[in-house]
């Protein structure tokens, strides 16, 4: 291991591991990482982010710490999710190169030295892992071929696999992207909505889970598209909300109002040359037209909030510098 480990400096490596209950896995992930790490003669550090595990996890984790001097680990007081967990893990990281990978083994990281030189040499930003074999159940793969098929359309990112565990990450990235939510599933969307177009992609090994259970049930699907919506609306109108809201409004406004004018003129028109008529109190239409102007004027007023709420917001003129000349 180089001196950097030793004297708390910069590593080459940053791997932040978040985990709920994988008590059994934690040993062998350590060691695995350490092999991999001093064979390709990389100095690291590991960060695990026990996520309110209710087994002996957190013991397993202070008794490797007495093994690794570079491990250093969070816990949370209760289960807050692994976007949290990341959120948490990314800003202790200090790597010049942050990989995050799941604690059920399922993730290898002899995929570390070459993610690693793709980022350093090839110059991406951002390498998210392929698992182009998944050692899945049926019903895990092919809901999540589907997600993957609608997150690629609609990001126009060309991944495979969005939701791989295994991503690595120039360290620049993960300081300056907010995880919240469930949006662990979406980093590279928030990554390219910072400024950081270069990612890229590796087909990497998945292997069958070896101990415990997934810790994820079929809800996640539903949360997932919910979070596609709103990563998708944030990295188009997040800073400019009267954009959507004011169009859609300005337009359900005039056409609603355009409707109500045209069946009064119609009843007008009817009426002056005698002709049979209905009240207008009588047509569907009427009401319908407006519905369309109410919702047109509330979704105009949506905007105009939520430029107010932009306004005030600290963060609103915080923007990534990549170079500067003075």
């Amino acid at each position: 291991m180089s001196s950097s480990a030793m004297t708390g400096t910069q590593f080459d490596v940053s791997v932040v591991v978040p985990l709920y209950n994988e008590e059994e896995s934690l040993p062998e992930l350590a060691a695995w990482i350490d092999r991999v790490c001093r064979e390709a003669a990389l100095s690291y550090e590991i960060v695990m982010v026990d996520d309110g595990s209710t087994d002996s996890s957190w013991e397993v984790v202070e008794r490797l710490k007495e093994d690794y001097p570079t491990l250093r680990a969070i816990r949370f007081a209760r289960n807050y999710g692994k976007s949290a967990a990341l959120y948490c893990g990314f800003a202790a990281a200090a790597g010049e190169v942050v990989f995050t990978m799941d604690a059920d083994l399922q993730d290898s990281p002899d995929e570390i030295p070459e993610m690693r030189r793709m980022i350093v040499e090839d110059g991406f930003d951002l390498v998210s892992g392929w698992k182009r074999e998944r050692h899945d159940p049926i019903g895990k793969r092919w809901p999540s071929k589907f997600f993957n098929w609608t997150a690629r359309t609609v990001s126009g990112i060309a991944l495979h696999d969005f939701n791989c565990g295994l991503k690595a990450y120039r360290r620049k990235v993960v300081k300056s992207i907010e995880v919240y939510g469930e949006m662990h599933r979406y980093i590279p969307i928030l990554a390219r909505q910072a400024g950081f177009r270069r990612i890229g992609e590796k087909a990497v090994c998945h292997r069958a889970r070896k101990y415990g259970v997934s810790k994820f049930g079929l809800e996640r699907m539903v949360k997932g598209y919910l979070d596609l919506i709103t990563v998708t609306f944030l990295s188009h109108f997040g800073r400019s909300p009267m954009y959507f809201f004011g169009s859609l409004g300005t337009l359900m406004f005039l056409l609603g109002g355009g409707t109500t004018v045209w069946v009064i003129a119609a009843k007008l028109y009817k009426q002056a040359l005698g002709l049979p008529l209905r009240h207008v109190t009588d047509q569907p239409l009427f009401y319908l037209a407006m519905l369309a102007v109410v919702l047109g004027v509330q979704l105009f007023l949506a905007g105009f909030l939520g430029e107010l709420i932009n306004r005030a917001a600290s963060e609103r003129n915080n923007y990534l510098i990549d170079k500067t000349i003075d």
